[in-house]
């Protein structure tokens, strides 16, 4: 019988710690995917900022870097431009790059650096305890909004595509989701692309991913999924917002 599918060599052997019905694992497997399937684990570096995305440290069989909260953009430039054969990202979440992290992720784009930044937008601080984010919706609940998010008093979500996509040197910029099989499968192209643009030595590419968060979010991992369809998407529609080929 021919094997068809197996455990990424870019993940280690292991038993996932996220919580149940968290998306960050998918996405997890699918970055390993990509890297596995470009060849490219021995020549990648991910860089790791603070929140639940530094549990990549456990689960990628990688060259990783620690940085500081939203300064993993700043890491990743000086990696970067060290080492330009490498493949370099970022593995960020919405509290980390929308807030503490906004002047470094705009002004990396803004440089065109030669790296990658996959942006995990689950709405919400996950593993801080469930406070407010940049991009939490408006109406949606967390332990800083119980009556849900006031634009009047809190604003509006950060739309981090839409504004990275006005500047003029990134090169590619998408927003995919993972609540459904080819949801996911275009998240992982969309990865791979990104990948590719540093390979043919291409500027700045940002890949935003709408993701789940059942223990915060306060839903069953079911829920969360036709949240993400029924309310999230709505708010940050799925689409390719720069494509430079050239």
């Amino acid at each position: 019988m021919e094997k068809i599918y197996s455990r990424p060599e870019s993940i280690n052997k292991g038993i996932s710690g996220y919580c149940p019905g968290c998306m960050h694992s998918t996405i997890t497997k699918i970055v390993a995917q990509a890297i596995d399937e470009l060849q490219l684990r021995e020549k990648t570096v991910c860089i790791l900022p603070v929140g639940c995305s530094t549990l990549g440290a456990v689960y990628w069989n990688l060259d990783m870097i620690a940085a500081s909260h939203g300064r993993a953009p700043a890491v990743a430039t000086g990696v970067k431009r060290c080492k330009p054969e490498s493949v370099v990202f970022t593995y960020q979440g919405d509290g980390d790059l929308a807030s503490i992290g906004m002047s470094e992720i705009m002004h990396a784009a803004n440089r065109g650096e030669k790296i990658t930044t996959i942006f995990v937008n689950n709405s919400i601080y996950g593993m801080t305890g469930g406070q407010m984010a940049p991009t939490t919706l408006v109406g949606q609940k967390s332990t800083t909004s119980p009556l849900g998010r006031n634009p009047e008093t809190e604003g509006y979500p950060i739309k981090m595509c839409e504004l990275i996509s006005q500047l003029q040197s990134p090169v590619y910029v998408a927003r995919f989701a993972v609540d459904t099989p080819a949801h996911i499968n275009q998240a992982k192209a969309g990865i791979k692309k990104a990948f590719l643009n540093q390979l043919n030595n291409k500027g700045f590419s940002f890949i935003e991913i709408l993701s789940n968060c059942p223990t915060n979010w306060g839903m069953s991992p079911l829920d969360t999924l036709e949240y993400i369809k029924e309310k999230t998407m709505k708010e940050f529609p799925l689409g390719v917002f720069r494509d430079k080929e050239d």
